[in-house]
């Protein structure tokens, strides 16, 4: 499953992406927020890990602490700085997973990936050429 954190940037990249795999996307301060493909927030469970996934421009500048006191789940995923970060606060994982289109704000593009075995999280950040 692909979970995007939003600047989606439009249907061909989502057509691609579920060619892939399924995904689910959000939108981000670049997309249509009418884009029906498009959610606020996603929360999936994936054998009984919770995931909230939103882009993070709803909270201005986002950071992990603002997330995780903002939303509720074991695994929260946002986007908006396009700088891959993961931090565990307390009991809960919290992942930026970086921007995987062109390299912007002199930041590497990355993608990350998250593995769920026996109720365990892990995340593991992908650097992409570019």
């Amino acid at each position: 499953m692909i979970l995007h954190a939003g600047d989606v940037g439009g249907p061909s990249i989502l057509a691609a992406l579920n060619a892939i795999a399924p995904t689910q996307a959000v939108y981000g301060n670049v997309d249509d927020p009418h884009d029906p493909a498009l959610a606020r927030e996603r929360v999936v469970t994936i054998e009984g890990v919770t995931i909230h996934v939103s882009h993070g421009h709803e909270l201005g500048q986002p950071t992990p602490e603002l997330v995780a006191a903002r939303y509720t789940g074991d695994v929260l995923v946002f986007g908006h700085t396009h700088k891959a970060i993961t931090r565990r606060i307390a009991d809960r994982l919290i992942v930026n997973p970086g921007a995987a289109g062109p390299r912007r704000f002199h930041l590497k593009p990355s993608v990350a990936r998250l593995t769920i075995a026996d109720g365990r999280v892990e995340c593991e950040t992908i650097w992409l050429a570019g």
